[in-house]
């Protein structure tokens, strides 16, 4: 593996406390803080002043690694001064002054071609100091290993694992037989000094088997690297939930072999508490599991761990036996409420089903009644399907769920019939209506809302813990949810065989708008606030001749665009074609800055030098890099000439 330090301007920085008491100003964990609201209490930036925001730096991620990557899923840190975030598919760690964008050091830790890599995502690193000097980055490397650099010069801290590595793929139980099956794309949380990981696997059409490596969670100490703990996301012998996992055809136990169910969305964690919350994924594979009949915990589940010692502490699943590929992809969100004058730990998660579920966050209990409903039953051949799923009485839905001709596009007469005549060829049906095998009955498959993709994705929600509401941008979009004969790709009878997005009639989705939107949901009382659609539709869709004289508004139909919402004392952030500024109490649209392409990270923000910055990460377009843009109010020319943050002009580009 290559491991070469660039270079590095060391910056004096002071010391802070542990991570969950973050210094003011700062944005020391990728959700804003251990609790991943996302939230910044700054106010330097208003209602009234918004408009005056200017590019103050632009950081280039054209160099970083061989192919530019242009989805950068980042949200840099700061702590210090210092912005710390990764770059070029997650093979670099980069350090930068956060007033000037000036890069300081530079680690490559590129492993991809001696262990593949997972996924090209990659979401950002994790800092931890002891209080009294020692201040670490770690990061995972795409080949799936844990690195812990000195965060003031980017230098490997070589008493942590083997020279300064910890490899990720011992102790999975199962070898790791091809590279490239599992890794991780959302950093660790460190919780009481223990450095808490998740995984993401291989999935879909890549990986067509009922066997895959399993994607444990795991706690190592944050100083030597030592594992501390493994909690089984799927239950060994004579662990809980173990009975819960049948056999396949032949009589072979499933846990045995069942891979997935890892967490690779952002963790979450209460330093308070000590407990850290895992948000599990689906197990393999996704849309078919008559392998492994049962409910499959700790799959689709929600999961408290105590973070000293792994023990699990409770857990609620939020859907049996999956078949939808509807896991939990966001971070789970800790907040104080009071529900008719009873306080509350919290936790609010967010799913693909576009269902908020809130528990309380010590006890797993639920903060609004959540009901065991019927769903419908399928007929794939061995198939297990779980004869109810769990609805939450509260809050309702934040996206559309489930298919009725209701839904279908209605813009002109001539597309409302085209659409009935497509849907035809499709199974519709409330949400959890299962797949079918492609053309079974005549039909195509069953058209899943909300899609394979959310409702809700990894960018979550976001939340103000001074009023308790619940910010959560999401996207309507089917999949057509159908099966195929697994043939010689696979050793399982049925695989995935439809697809994302759904069928178009004369140019216009089948299913009609908002495309994308953004909730507010009080998560005192469960009520919605107010919706808006977010983003904007393509100009082929503008511009399509079919919708010549409809009577519609098509500024009220939203796009397929969607980043992290950042949330402050004044206002709310979110980025979809552009950065949108928004009244956090009305949702109503202040301000729209175009920065060039789609946001496609998390929009940040931090106090230097008395100045507030939000840093948005934006999309490379023309075979070109992302970029990480810094905007800031004008600065007085009197405040300074030089230095950090003194500047009264814009320097130049990195």
């Amino acid at each position: 593996m290559h491991r070469v330090f660039v270079g590095a301007l060391a910056v004096a920085a002071a010391v802070y406390g542990q991570q969950g008491t973050p210094a003011a100003g700062e944005w020391r964990v990728n959700g804003g803080d251990a609790g991943s609201t996302r939230y910044s209490p700054l106010d330097q930036i208003t209602r009234s002043n918004v408009k005056n925001l200017q590019v103050v730096w632009r950081w280039k991620a054209q160099n970083m690694g061989p192919s530019p990557q242009a989805a950068w899923e980042v949200t840099p840190l700061m702590i210090g001064g210092k912005l710390y975030f990764t770059a070029g598919t997650g093979r670099t760690v980069v350090a930068a002054d956060a007033a000037t964008g000036e890069t300081l050091w530079i680690y490559r830790g590129d492993d991809t071609e001696e262990r593949g890599a997972v996924r090209a995502n990659n979401r950002g690193v994790t800092y931890w100091t002891d209080g009294r000097g020692d201040e670490r980055i770690l990061f995972v490397t795409p080949g799936y290993q844990l690195v812990a650099l000195n965060a003031k010069t980017g230098l490997p801290i070589a008493s942590f694992g083997s020279s300064s590595h910890v490899d990720l793929w011992q102790g999975l139980d199962r070898p790791v037989v091809e590279k490239g099956t599992i890794g991780a794309t959302s950093p660790p949380i460190v919780i009481r000094d223990v450095a808490v990981v998740g995984a993401a696997l291989r999935v879909g059409v890549a990986l067509p088997k009922k066997d895959n490596v399993p994607g444990y969670i795991r706690g190592y100490d944050v100083r030597t690297g030592k594992l501390l703990w493994t909690f089984h996301t799927v239950p060994q012998a004579g662990e809980f939930g173990n009975e819960t996992w049948g056999k396949d055809a032949t009589g072979r136990e499933s846990w045995k072999f069942t891979g997935n169910t890892g967490a690779w969305g952002p963790l979450t964690a209460d330093e308070e508490l000590g407990y850290v919350y895992i948000p599990v994924e689906a197990p393999s594979g996704d849309t078919y599991g008559g392998q492994r009949p049962g409910a499959n915990l700790f799959s689709d589940s929600v999961v408290c761990l105590d973070a000293k010692t792994g023990k699990r502490v409770w857990h609620y699943q939020l859907i049996h036996h999956e078949m939808w590929d509807f896991d939990i992809p966001a971070a789970p969100i800790l907040l104080d409420l009071n529900v008719n004058g009873r306080k509350i730990k919290a936790l609010a998660q967010v799913n693909k089903t576009a269902f908020t579920f809130v528990f309380d966050r010590t006890s797993g209990q639920p903060v609004f009644p959540v009901e065991e409903r019927s769903v419908p039953k399928g007929n794939v051949p061995g198939e297990w399907y779980s004869p109810t799923q769990p609805f939450p009485t509260k809050p309702a839905p934040f996206d559309r769920q489930g298919v009725t001709e209701a839904d279908l596009a209605d813009y002109t007469p001539e597309i409302k019939a085209e659409a009935l005549k497509a849907a035809s060829q499709y199974v519709l049906g409330p949400i959890f209506t299962p797949p079918i095998i492609k053309d079974a009955g005549g039909k195509l498959g069953t058209l899943q809302l909300p899609g394979a993709g959310g409702g809700a994705n990894w960018m979550g929600g976001s939340v103000d813990p001074e009023t308790g509401i619940l910010y959560v941008p999401s996207v309507t979009s089917p999949y057509i949810s159908s099966l195929q004969p697994g043939g010689t790709r696979s050793e399982m009878p049925y695989i995935a065989a439809g697809g994302l997005g759904g069928p178009n009639v004369m140019g216009v989705p089948l299913i009609k708008g908002p495309y994308g939107r953004i909730t507010a949901i009080n998560l005192n009382t469960g009520d919605h606030m107010w919706m808006i659609p977010n983003g904007k539709p393509p100009e082929s869709l503008l511009n399509n001749p079919a919708l010549k004289g409809a009577n519609i508004d098509a500024s009220n139909w939203g796009g397929a665009q969607r980043s992290p919402i950042l949330v402050t004392k004044t206002l709310l952030f979110e980025g979809s074609n552009s950065l949108r500024v928004i009244d956090k109490a009305t949702g109503q649209l202040i301000q729209e800055m175009d920065l060039g392409a789609n946001l496609t990270g998390g929009t940040m923000t931090y106090l230097v030098n008395g100045r507030q910055f939000l840093v948005a990460v934006v999309a490379g377009v023309q075979g070109n890099g992302g970029e990480l843009v810094a905007l800031a109010l004008p600065q007085p020319r009197a405040a300074g000439r030089g230095g950090r943050g003194g500047n009264a002009s814009p320097p130049p580009e990195n």
